[in-house]
């Protein structure tokens, strides 16, 4: 286990803790505010209301609340003032919502007992919450957890291991080209560890350096997203929920599709294919076979021609309207893709690609998309020239993502399967 993923769940723990200490604590003071029960123990213990489902599901809520507010995607490095800030927004959700849920139906005397419930449970939610936070983001600050590799060669950089650091500082001599800044970029995406960039003058001048935390140096921050971490965690959880419910209320479209393809030609219903997905690692995509079996007996990868022969007639009516796509839920499901991304692309291609735009690499940063602005505005590429046209559209993408410009993509890309044109 990495170091990240521990301290990761280090903040899981402590928050599951003293959410489930938050709801006892609580408890005890509704039946005090209420019914002036404090010295009856076993009815504070086991009241007659409801207590064993809050009991699970306010940890539950709590989590979600968390993780949709991005706190557990960056465990190291916190800003106090950012911690401090997320954890008081998300108490005072949590608190809104059971006050809702639960507060509003109960049975009181005087209504300013609602009042004094809510800012009880924000109180409790925020400073039993913060305390243990702020002790752990403290501790590794002071252990100096964070290990940090700056590289000046390509030779330093080859002897770095996945999970050795967790971050790399490039420090390059003059005269290193842009394309060998590429290369060396792209070999460390694998680590799986943030990137940055000591700038030159040329990155100054234009902007492309940023200010970090006040105690570091600018640097150009290779691997930064350009959502916001709740962003990214919203647009995860989307991609969970929509592929799930995808799969469920699809699954008879894709029985009679996996039915017709494998009664159309010999061979499987579904084939998968080794893509280069987040960090430039390789994984497995998943598609209904639209091809006669062994399309590459040669062993070399073809892109599709316009009346290619080696599409079966059921292949040509799925790829027209998209539908040998559809096995990729599962890939978004599991976390290889997301609904909305570059189109991952086979390492043949891309070391075809890179040859003559070596900035390729840029892509690792976000998971591969079912559909984006690529495919889109260029459609299908069975050429060279398409194929960087549509990688500068994604990089376009990449640099502007967004939950509006998803959802814009998205409006589109029904547009084109409604229209038929895929081949």
């Amino acid at each position: 286990m990495t170091l990240r993923r521990k301290q990761q769940l280090t903040y899981l723990t402590a928050d599951l803790i003293s959410s489930e200490l938050v709801w006892l604590c609580f408890l005890g003071f509704r039946w005090m505010a209420y019914d002036g029960r404090v010295g009856v123990l076993e009815d504070v213990l086991v009241p007659a209301f409801s207590f064993w489902p809050p009991l699970i599901i306010y940890p539950l809520v709590c989590l979600s609340v968390y993780y949709l507010s991005g706190y557990y995607l960056r465990p190291f490095q916190k800003p106090l003032w950012r911690e401090f800030l997320r954890t008081f927004a998300s108490a005072a959700i949590i608190s809104l919502v059971f006050f809702f849920a639960i507060i509003i139906d109960d049975h009181v005397d005087d209504y300013h007992h609602y009042m004094l419930s809510l800012v009880t449970l924000f109180g409790l939610q925020f400073t039993l919450s913060y305390i243990p936070r702020l002790t752990i983001t403290l501790l590794s600050r002071q252990r100096g957890i964070v290990r940090t590799q700056v590289v000046h060669t390509e030779a330093e950089a080859l002897r770095l291991r996945a999970g050795e650091q967790d971050e790399v500082i490039l420090d390059l001599p003059e005269g290193y080209t842009d394309r060998q800044l590429y290369e060396l970029i792209a070999r460390l995406y694998p680590l799986s560890c943030e990137i940055s960039m000591v700038p030159r003058v040329y990155d100054m001048l234009t902007g492309a350096a940023r200010i970090g935390l006040i105690d570091r140096p600018s640097l150009i921050r290779i691997t930064e997203q350009h959502m916001t971490d709740a962003e990214l965690c919203i647009k995860r959880a989307c991609d969970i929920v929509l592929s799930l419910a995808g799969m469920i209320i699809l699954s008879p479209l894709l029985l009679v599709i996996a039915m017709m393809v494998w009664c159309s030609s010999k061979g499987p219903s579904i084939y998968s294919q080794e893509r280069i997905g987040l960090y430039g690692r390789p994984f497995r995509i998943f598609k209904f076979r639209t091809m006669i079996a062994q399309a590459e007996a040669d062993g070399i990868p073809q892109v599709t021609a316009d009346n290619d022969p080696r599409v079966t007639a059921v292949g040509h009516w799925l790829r027209k309207y998209r539908l040998d796509e559809l096995p990729q839920l599962w890939n978004i499901f599991r976390g290889d893709m997301s609904i909305v991304g570059p189109r991952p692309e086979r390492p043949y291609f891309i070391e075809l690609i890179m040859a003559e735009a070596p900035y390729y690499c840029l892509l690792y940063k976000v998971r591969p998309g079912l559909t984006s602005w690529g495919p889109i505005r260029v459609g299908y590429t069975d050429t060279m020239e398409k194929m960087i046209d549509r990688l500068n559209s994604d990089i376009v993408y990449v640099e502007n993502m967004s939950l509006l410009l998803d959802l814009k993509i998205l409006f589109y890309t029904i547009g084109v399967i409604l229209d038929g044109k895929g081949k």
